[in-house]
């Protein structure tokens, strides 16, 4: 779906970045995506970009904190233009869900 993606990027308020915490061989490939879309032209105004770590409830190779290192999250998130914010949730179960999407939608209403 990646080479598509650029088409949504009109009028895009706040983008949100799914990766796979179960399956730590695709970080690279993840990683890869998620450097293109901070680059966009088109997403360096957006309001916020939120980052998730979907199926915390799985078994994992790594740690959450052991991916966010091997990806250097801090160093995306110090060259990044758009303001990224963490999350852990796990769809399956629920975890995290409601917190995300209260925080999004307080976002929107803030800066409708």
């Amino acid at each position: 779906m990646g080479p598509i993606w650029s088409s949504y990027y009109g009028n895009c308020r706040s983008l949100l970045f799914m990766m796979d915490a179960s399956d730590p061989t695709q970080l690279s490939a993840s990683c890869v995506q998620l450097l293109g879309l901070l680059s966009a032209e088109q997403l360096a105004e957006a309001l916020v970009l939120i980052l998730l770590f979907n199926k915390i409830d799985l078994p994992c190779y790594m740690s959450t904190e052991e991916m966010k290192l091997l990806i250097r999250l801090p160093d995306i998130i110090a060259c990044a233009k758009q303001n990224i914010i963490t999350a852990e949730i796990s769809a399956r179960e629920g975890t995290g869900l409601a917190g995300v999407l209260a925080w999004l939608q307080a976002i929107h209403r803030a800066n409708s």
